[in-house]
């Protein structure tokens, strides 16, 4: 059985969330990635495979070298959905500054 790759779950990986900042910065090799941790090529490799599989990072041929870049559009759509739970926080911590503010006028 073949497994689903999920955006949250590539998300969830520190390792996979350091390399989308550094790529975030700019396009990179394997190698020049792979230099930024304290683990193998092979390893980074497979970090790198689950954020192609799951469309937040965009491979690109160079000549002989592959660099991997940030694939912004994949990006914009965890953005959207990161973005309806801020906007019920955000009413939530209104709701909950109006009662603090009332209470302080309470004691006075």
């Amino acid at each position: 059985m073949e497994t689903r790759r999920d955006v949250f779950q590539a998300l969830a990986d520190p390792t996979r969330r350091a390399i989308l900042v550094l790529l975030a910065a700019q396009a990179m090799t394997p190698n020049a990635l792979a230099e930024e941790f304290h683990s193998s090529r092979q390893a980074v490799s497979k970090h790198i495979q689950m954020l192609t599989e799951c469309e937040l990072v965009k491979q690109e041929q160079q000549g002989r070298e592959i660099y991997y870049s940030l694939e912004i559009e994949k990006m914009k759509e965890v953005d959207k959905w990161i973005n309806q739970f801020r906007k019920i926080w955000e009413t939530r911590f209104n709701q909950l500054d109006k009662v603090l503010t009332t209470i302080k006028k309470q004691k006075k």
